[in-house]
């Protein structure tokens, strides 16, 4: 046994449940599918369910590329660990710097749909509530994280766990109902191209529902930063993120495949996330009181996501601060919770900043669009580099543990899946499918290029003065705990 050093987060505190669960609610399911999956269907429509099942097979190229990789590169810097190792530490580092950043804006992301949610809903039920009493729920929601982060990530992760059950559980017997109420109208002619939307006939159809469905499975790699936290990390990280992709997308399938039979998949072009065709109407209209149960799982959902991308943010702000190309105050620990509780408190005045900033300054769902906007396009960008980095790594590993579908066809299939998918997320022209942004929103695009800017001054003068700490970005540190020679899975490192 070895003496835990005063540095390094809580060694085998949480198991494959917590892990699975960080990455299942960072896929925000219950919010994924009543506002997210729902905007494929102006494309799709009644063959949505296709699309969403051709999203899931081009998301597990990436989702078995990032968990090849977790295996092999147990660490909090996740991403950046494998970019650094897979093409270069100075591409680690700026995918640090743009992951950390857009990670650290999904719990605003989140708050702002919170108190839109919340506020909109009490209203309609209570017209003497005001609709832009919208804050008060977020702060609170806010409170809510940060004191789960600060309790350390047993804590967190357990929470995140019972929000993440309850909100699959709801939508789940939900779409039970929905699939018995159809009856005979239940059919396999939606995992067919007959009931696409009018101007995108047959698979363009499908496949433009397929490129914003992709967007809705973003977060299945958020298991990877909580690697030193977990038990037998290097199996455990491998199991959780292929585990939710393949649950999650699955449970896209089913919800989705259930609401299309029941609505009818020749009008479902005209299904949405609001009003009565939307899953929280047809609730209403249909299922009496259980709209409420709807309800609550998409407010379920908005802090289970916050709460897991506020325990990716902290840790890989921890793991860069922790060699020193952040501020070393983010790699403060607290002493009994082992919890990164600066990184912590800066994620929350972020949060706050954010959603009062660009909530009041604007309105809450513009600034939940021109966030979302800035996250999506980073995020994807990152599963590009991390598809070239699994390529990369293997390659650089030699014939003996190289596999060609696994290491080499999969990243090409990953990246040719996302392509398209950042370029809709940006809002650039490529297909006739693709909405041009408009300003605020449009915004997104100067201040993602500011950041990565901003990101090359910085590694440029690291480079400059300390180049040490770029090549520290390809580091495991849970391998200078083990034993010389030693991996944590118990093998001898070469």
């Amino acid at each position: 046994m070895h003496e835990e050093r005063t540095e390094a987060l809580r060694r085998d505190a949480i198991g494959l449940r917590e892990v699975l669960f960080q990455s299942v609610t960072a896929m925000a399911p219950a919010a994924a599918v009543a506002a997210s999956i729902p905007s494929g269907a102006a494309f799709a429509g009644g063959s949505l369910p296709l699309a969403v099942l051709i999203a899931l097979v081009a998301c597990l190229f990436t989702a078995s590329c990032v968990a090849e990789l977790a295996r092999e590169l147990p660490a909090a810097g996740s991403v950046a660990t494998y970019a650094a190792r897979g093409l270069h530490p100075a591409v680690g580092f700026l995918v640090g710097w743009g992951y950390v950043f857009v990670e650290a804006l999904v719990p605003p992301l989140l708050l702002l749909q919170l108190g839109f949610t919340a506020a909109g809903t009490l209203h309609e039920e209570w017209p003497s509530w005001p609709a832009d009493l919208w804050w008060p729920w977020s702060l609170a929601g806010a409170a809510v994280i940060a004191v789960a982060g600060y309790l350390g990530v047993r804590a967190s992760a357990r929470f995140g766990t019972v929000l993440g059950v309850f909100e699959i559980l709801v939508f789940l017997v939900f779409a039970s109902l929905l699939i018995g109420k159809a009856g005979s109208a239940n059919t396999l002619s939606v995992f067919g191209t007959s009931h696409t939307a009018d101007g995108y006939p047959g698979f363009s159809g499908v496949f433009a529902g397929s490129v914003y469905t992709v967007l809705a499975f973003a977060g299945f790699e958020a298991a990877a930063p909580l690697a030193e936290e977990t038990r037998d990390p290097r199996r455990t990280m491998h199991r959780a993120v292929l585990g939710a992709a393949l649950g999650i997308g699955l449970f896209y399938v089913i919800t989705t495949y259930a609401m299309t039979v029941y609505y009818g998949p020749d009008r479902f072009t005209k299904f949405g996330a609001s009003g009565e065709a939307s899953w929280d109407g047809v609730a209403r209209a249909s299922f009496g009181l259980f709209w409420v149960l709807v309800f609550l799982a998409v407010i379920n959902s908005t802090i289970a996501n916050a709460n897991a991308c506020a325990n990716v943010s902290t840790r890989t702000a921890f793991a860069l601060a922790r060699i020193r190309v952040l501020p070393g105050l983010l790699a403060t620990l607290h002493p009994r919770h082992r919890s990164p509780v600066a990184g912590i408190a800066v994620q929350t005045v972020v949060a706050v900043g954010a959603v009062l900033g660009l909530g009041l300054a604007y309105d809450p769902v513009t600034a939940f669009l021109l966030l979302a906007t800035v996250i999506v396009t980073v995020v994807v960008g990152v599963y590009i580099v991390v598809n070239l980095a699994c390529a990369g790594y293997f390659l650089r590993s030699g014939r003996a543990v190289l596999k060609p579908v696994r290491h080499l066809l999969f990243p090409v299939l990953g990246i040719v899946a996302f392509v398209p998918a950042l370029l809709t997320a940006a809002g650039l022209p490529a297909f006739d499918f693709v909405t041009t942004l408009k300003p605020p929103v449009s915004y997104a695009g100067p201040v993602v290029g500011a950041w990565i800017g901003a990101g090359v001054v910085v590694l440029i003068l690291l480079i400059r003065r300390h180049p040490e700490r770029i090549a520290e970005t390809a580091r495991v540190h849970l391998d200078q705990y083990a034993p010389a020679g030693q991996r944590q899975d118990g093998t001898v490192s070469g």
